[in-house]
């Protein structure tokens, strides 16, 4: 069967994961927003850390495998999930606090939006992919240009606080770009925003013994922002460079 009988033949079965996502987030929302919170977290802070001192590993696990729920289900909480990685293991080790922690963060992030990212490729992606390749116009430009500067373009949402990351994980899949290629650039890309929040989640010890809230804005800081910004511009280089390299050969 080819690729257009077998869309046309399965439309409904094709959006089932998508259509279970949305509903898990509309659920989400509703059921959870008080427990993946950070008073949540407060509350039940000594409990994590005795299961996590009795269970390390398997508190490691379940953690990646939460983390990878709340971002394929596109849950609210990914930013309180973050500050608990950094919170729970940043202990281990000494040496290297946040190493741990950021490690479990970005490997969940990445899970889940791969998760994310097939199931919006499986139920629209290869469809509106093959109508942007044999169409016209603006739309065509637009598909060839992201063609062009896949891993430019890709490294860029995931550096750019401003890009919400449902964002940056749907629009890939939408465009036809290549998993190995999403799931390498996720895993990159979002270090420098991850190991930022789990360095605040490392010092929620503190924060909780002064009965305040942790200052989430701080990845806009210039100390914080501007090396970010940094790692945007060389990304963006490529592009750049191809831009005025066609311009002169024109």
């Amino acid at each position: 069967m080819s690729p257009n009988a077998r869309d046309s033949a399965n439309p409904i079965l094709r959006r089932l994961p998508l259509i279970g996502i949305a509903i898990a987030a509309l659920l989400g929302f509703w059921l959870l927003r008080d427990y993946l919170s950070f008073d949540a977290l407060r509350q039940n802070r000594e409990t994590l850390i005795a299961f996590r001192d009795a269970n390390y590993l398997l508190c490691v696990l379940g953690f990646i495998g939460a983390y990878a729920a709340i971002v394929a289900f596109s849950l609210p909480g990914a930013t309180i999930a973050t500050l608990t990685g950094g919170f729970l293991f940043a202990s281990f080790p000494q040496a290297f606090p946040v190493l741990p922690g950021a490690i479990y963060n970005v490997t969940g992030a990445t899970l889940g939006a791969v998760a994310l990212f097939l199931a919006a490729r499986w139920g629209l992606g290869d469809t509106l992919a093959r109508k942007m390749d044999t169409g016209e116009g603006v739309v065509k430009r637009i598909k060839d240009g992201i063609d062009e500067n896949q891993w430019s373009m890709l490294f860029l949402i995931r550096l750019v606080p401003a890009v919400p990351f449902f964002v940056a994980n749907l629009v890939p899949a939408l465009v036809g770009v290549p998993l190995f290629r999403f799931a390498v650039s996720t895993f990159f890309g979002i270090m420098p925003g991850a190991v930022v929040y789990t360095s605040v989640g490392a010092g929620l010890s503190q924060v909780f013994d002064r009965g305040e809230t942790p200052d989430l804005g701080i990845i806009f800081e210039p100390a914080i922002l501007l090396p970010i910004l940094g790692l945007c511009l060389l990304a963006a280089l490529p592009i750049v460079l191809k831009a005025v390299r066609g311009k002169k050969g024109v």
